[in-house]
């Protein structure tokens, strides 16, 4: 993106405004996410290369809405797990109860291929995502009938 040379991204501004926005309001504030070897998310629960999370303060511990990273604990059928993932790779915030949010376009930022050699636990998920990637629609499914959070798609 060219604006990530000298102009600060605004990104993680209006990605902040709106969780404001959903817990203000009573809404449950939802982020969609491309993942890749930088993103740290439980991979059973990842559908087409996107996986969507419930950062509401209920769902969530320790939510950090940095410029560069998002990064905090949730608990994924039970157990516990350290989510981390680059704010180039968020698609959309949008709450669960509407819809209302808004969409980004997915970006790398400088550096964040050193940033992502720093989380060796990042490459080695990633790896094993692609060893068992034809399978995955069968982990999937399941999941789906627990009411697992799908995106859809609001213009």
């Amino acid at each position: 993106m060219g604006e990530s040379s000298s102009v600060p991204s605004t990104k993680p501004y209006l990605i902040r405004a709106l969780f404001d926005w959903c817990e203000d309001h009573g809404f449950t504030p939802y982020l969609a996410v491309m993942v890749d070897d930088t993103v740290q998310v439980p991979h059973e629960y990842v559908n087409n290369g996107e996986i969507v999370l419930n950062i509401s303060s209920d769902a969530t511990s320790g939510l950090v809405l940095g410029d560069e990273w998002i990064e905090f604990k949730a608990r994924f059928a039970g157990v516990p797990r350290d989510i981390m993932l680059p704010v180039g790779k968020v698609i959309a915030i949008y709450a669960r109860e509407n819809g209302q949010g808004m969409s980004f376009p997915v970006y790398d930022l400088p550096g964040q291929a050193a940033d992502a050699a720093d989380h060796p636990v990042l490459s080695l998920a990633s790896s094993e995502a692609s060893d068992t990637e034809p399978p995955q629609p069968d982990p999937t499914a399941p999941k789906t009938t627990k009411g697992k959070p799908s995106l859809k798609l609001v213009k």
